[in-house]
Formats: structure tokens, C-alpha cells, sequence
């Protein structure tokens, strides 16, 4: 994401302590996560999370080739994470739910209702993710690709600032 500010990792800590000092993360796990920011840009960053934080979405698609280019494991269920706002701040800790890889063009109608985002259709759901992967992968090196492979996850929200 260029342009965009880096994840205030300085306040990630006490972020995750006040997660856990209110009972939503169990004392005993250590941050050990990732914080992500949902979208390629600090705007697109605040208005997917505002659908986490104020509403229906509860799911989000990325690429395989995304992952292996940082090097950053899949996502597997039960794994706790950080979602940042566009300015880098940790603003809610989610918990991985459900998790499937599979090619793009493969994605269902639950699926993309449950992404949240637009009229919450499938063809809409396609129409936006394609836009989306084909401004990321070629800064990849990576080709677009209908049938790429393609990490489908949903999440439940866990702790909120």
C-alpha cells in the first residue's frame, strides 16, 4: 500500500493489554498475530473497517500470491488478529472462524454477502475483488487471473476501541 502511514506497531501492546484487561482476549495469549488493514488505500482502509466495526462484515478474500510474496502464513481458524484504520492504528481484534482456499471465480453468494460490502451480490462481489487484485498483483509480479487462488475468510469480531 503505497502512501499509505506504516502500522503503529508502538501501540499495538497496549492495545492488545486492553483487550484483555476487558475479558474479550484471554489473558493467556500473547499477541503473536498479524495487524492487517482491509483494501489498498488509507480510504478504503477506514471504510471496510467501518463495515467491521459498524456492521455486516464478517468475511474478506486475498490471494494466495499475496501471502507467499510476504511470506506470512495462511490464515488457519482460530487465529486472533489486529485490524488497523488507514492511519496504521489498531482499532478491533478479530477472530478467525472459517477458512477455505480455492480459485476466485469460486466464490458464493454467502460468501459475498457476508463480505458486506456494496449491494453484498456475487457479481458485485467479483466485479470490486477483480478491480482490487488487479491493482495489487502485478506489484507482485503476478498476473490476473479468474480462477486464481484465492483465501476465503470469515471472522468474528472480538475486541473493539
Amino acid at each position: 500500500m503505497t502512501g499509505v502511514p506504516p502500522i503503529d506497531w508502538a501501540a499495538v501492546p497496549g492495545f492488545w493489554g486492553r483487550g484483555q484487561a476487558s475479558g474479550a482476549i484471554p489473558t493467556d495469549r500473547e499477541f503473536g498475530g498479524s495487524v492487517e488493514r482491509f483494501g489498498d488505500s488509507r480510504e478504503l482502509a477506514d471504510e471496510l473497517l467501518a463495515l467491521v466495526l459498524d456492521g455486516p462484515k464478517r468475511a474478506t478474500a486475498g490471494s494466495v500470491a499475496a501471502f507467499e510474496h510476504t511470506g506470512e502464513a495462511l490464515p488457519v481458524v482460530g487465529d486472533l488478529w489486529i485490524a488497523a484504520d488507514g492511519s496504521g492504528r489498531p482499532r478491533a481484534v478479530l477472530r478467525t472462524t472459517e477458512v477455505r482456499t480455492g480459485p476466485l471465480s469460486s466464490v458464493d453468494d454467502a460468501f459475498a454477502w457476508d463480505e458486506g460490502e456494496g449491494d453484498r451480490s456475487r457479481s458485485m462481489w467479483l466485479t470490486d475483488h477483480e478491480a482490487f487484485f488487479r491493482r495489487q498483483l502485478p506489484n507482485l509480479g503476478v498476473e490476473f487471473d479468474p480462477d486464481m487462488p484465492t483465501v476465503f475468510e470469515r471472522f468474528e469480531v472480538v475486541y473493539v476501541e
